[in-house]
């Protein structure tokens, strides 16, 4: 097959877009900050696609399977898998966050930062908890999990009706073909909004510069260099480990899903390329049942960079306005983040709410001082997304791995 020429590639186009997003958003603030409605128009596009293929998938897989048991021990088999991850993750975090101390030296007065600028996100995160979370699950109606787009309440919704297709045998057959010819015409849609994808990327990154300036791109270095070093480390040795006990090279996977991870980290969005990521991990031999449960799932539960920012920023927090914390405050702090960490999904911005929730259950950092990297936010997600989105692809593989249900022919095939 001939390769298509390098303009013709969407990771190049985008790469593009970025640098003509920064060029702008620098020449021209004023002009750049005006397009933010261009990257929230093509994240609102992505996003009205994601609950129909979310809900079709898995009632396609989970009817196919035509087996209750192995859709539950799948579940199991990768909550567990994603709270290990997500645990070793928040060590990492914590650790290399105490060695580097980017915080320290500072001495912040807490009080006198702004804390107008903080009342959304503390208003939002008094919702964030165990049980909000839970009862969050179940949607008002049927319907109103994909009004809504709440990822839980599809996927309780879509494992019932998969279920029910399962109970009902050859007469739910025509309705699970109809629910696989459905999935075939969203991701056609979806391939058609992928194509505006760099003008999406254009206009978040010259929003990025043009209302922070890039003066933003290097305040509070200590930090960011931190926290983009963290992540690296934890995608090369945890996740390399995790691909090497697969037998896979982690680093052929990232090349194959190259042009999502480069819409992703421009977007600073993993929900972009969440359709992409499904359908190129099928393509890749994983089994179809796995796919659907596992990554969507892993969009909620496992998130490894946003453990990872979660513990650097907290205890960068506490180093910056002089809170000191013992060992058993931080094992505390870890215990917390492990609950709100979990706690934030279908919540926008969750990152940044789940700090502010985290510091207000801990008690000890004050909870004001989120306002030091609410600035940096957005540049500190542009390494969280992309760890997240590395991380549950590489879940879709172990837990396909795990179940006996990766086809190492056609991933050799897809991935090289």
């Amino acid at each position: 097959m001939e390769t298509p020429p390098l303009y013709h590639r969407l990771w190049f186009q985008v790469v593009v877009a970025v640098a003509l997003g920064v060029g702008l958003g620098a020449l021209d603030p004023k002009l750049g900050a005006t397009l933010q409605p261009l990257g929230d128009a093509f994240i609102k596009a992505i996003r009205l696609l994601i609950a129909p293929i979310i809900f079709c998938t898995i009632v396609h897989g989970v009817a196919q399977m035509a087996d209750a048991a192995r859709v539950g021990r799948i579940a199991i088999k990768a909550l567990v898998y994603f709270e290990v991850m997500t645990t070793i993750a928040l060590i990492v975090g914590l650790v290399a966050i105490n060695l580097s101390a980017p915080g320290a030296g500072m001495h912040v007065d807490a009080s006198k930062l702004n804390q107008n600028l903080l009342e959304p996100y503390l208003k939002t995160a008094q919702t964030v908890g165990v049980v909000p979370f839970l009862m969050n699950i179940l949607p008002n109606t049927f319907v109103g999990a994909f009004a809504e787009g709440n990822v839980l309440q599809v996927v309780f919704v879509a494992l019932l009706t998969g279920f029910a297709l399962v109970g009902l045998g050859e007469t739910g057959k025509p309705v699970t073909r109809a629910v696989d010819a459905a999935a075939k015409v969203i991701f056609g849609c979806v391939a058609i909004v992928m194509r505006f994808a760099p003008l999406g990327v254009f206009g978040a990154m010259a929003f990025t510069v043009g209302q922070f300036g890039l003066g933003s791109l290097v305040s509070l270095g200590k930090l960011l260099i931190e926290f983009y070093a963290v992540c690296a480390v934890f995608v090369t040795l945890a996740l390399g480990a995790v691909m090497r006990i697969c037998g896979v090279s982690l680093w052929r996977l990232v090349k194959y899903i190259f042009d999502e991870l480069v819409v992703c980290i421009a977007t600073t969005s993993s929900e972009t390329v969440l359709p992409n990521l499904m359908q190129k991990m099928e393509r890749a031999g994983c089994d179809e049942g796995v796919v659907g449960l596992v990554v969507p799932l892993g969009y909620s539960f496992n998130l490894d960079g946003t453990c990872l920012y979660l513990a650097s920023a907290a205890v960068f927090l506490s180093q910056a306005t002089d809170t000191s914390l013992s060992i058993s405050d931080q094992i505390g702090l870890l215990v917390i983040l492990l609950l709100t960490s979990k706690g934030a999904a279908g919540i926008a911005g969750a990152a940044f709410v789940v700090l502010a929730a985290t510091l207000a259950a801990h008690q000890t950092i004050p909870v004001a001082s989120v306002a030091l990297v609410l600035g940096i936010h957005r540049l500190m997600s542009q390494a969280l997304t992309p760890t997240n989105f590395v991380g549950n692809a590489v879940a879709a593989i172990a837990i396909s791995r795990w179940e006996n249900a990766l086809d190492r022919e056609k991933f050799h095939k897809a991935v090289g």
